[in-house]
């Protein structure tokens, strides 16, 4: 297996298959377990609420690589 670049995905892209836009390395802030939410922030700061159905489950802290709205995949310390 090869060293990935932040954010990206086992496919060897950051961008989402569907559309090509950028997925964003996004750190969670706060989890809300019930309705399968975070509050997360990208490295400038600014704030998005994240759908994580996909990726659940996932704790304060964790990286995810986010795409509209919802998380995409967990990024892990080699890959972030």
């Amino acid at each position: 297996m090869t060293a990935r670049e932040p954010g990206e995905l086992e496919c060897g892209s950051r961008h989402c298959i569907t559309c090509g836009d950028d997925g964003v390395p996004m750190t969670v802030l706060k989890v809300d377990h019930a309705r399968e939410l975070a509050l997360c922030a990208e490295q400038s700061g600014a704030r998005s609420t994240v759908e994580l159905a996909l990726v659940a489950p996932v704790a304060r802290g964790d990286r995810l690589l986010v795409h509209a709205g919802t998380a995409i995949a967990a990024l892990t310390e080699a890959g972030t």
